[in-house]
């Protein structure tokens, strides 16, 4: 059932009866909310930005390549060519909503989890897992260069199946 709040129209006085009316109210609901979010970091919410998004955020926090997202939105009958999966990536990225991680220079992943934390990453496997930001110390950076400053540091812990 959709919750309803009031709207008033006008300034105050003046403002009858009749000039009030009842509304239902989107907050909460998930695509609403989606849309929303888009409108708050300047993008456009078209239709393939509002699919792509649900199938990024609508599952909590996660790791996903383009190529997997290509794959959940075909399963999803989303019509989207895999050009517009990394252009939607890059663009989420740039405003913040996604983080972009590189490995190997040829495996990028995006993860929904802006906040500052770090990851293991799984050799042979195909998935990063996240490491909370306490419990790693990193100490003894190095000075940056003149005009420069550090914006992040990440850590990323490889990991291996162990040999017997």
């Amino acid at each position: 059932m959709a919750r309803m709040v009031t709207l008033i129209r006008g300034t105050g006085q003046g403002t009858s009866p009749e000039a009030q009316r009842a509304v239902p109210s989107l907050a909460g609901c998930p695509v609403h909310d989606l849309k929303e979010r888009l409108r708050d970091v300047g993008l456009r919410p078209t239709r393939q930005r509002v699919a792509l998004g649900w199938l990024l955020f609508g599952r909590g926090d996660r790791h996903l390549s383009a190529e997997t997202l290509f794959e959940e939105a075909n399963r999803a009958r989303v019509p989207v060519s895999l050009a517009t999966i990394y252009n939607t990536l890059n663009q989420f990225t740039q405003v913040g909503l996604l983080r972009e991680i590189a490995m190997d220079g040829s495996r990028t992943y995006f993860d929904t989890n802006t906040s500052h934390h770090h990851h293991f990453f799984v050799e042979g496997g195909d998935g990063l897992v996240d490491i909370p930001e306490q419990d790693i110390a990193v100490t003894n950076l190095p000075v940056p260069p003149e005009g420069m400053e550090i914006s992040r540091v990440e850590v990323v812990v490889r990991l291996r199946k162990k040999t017997s």
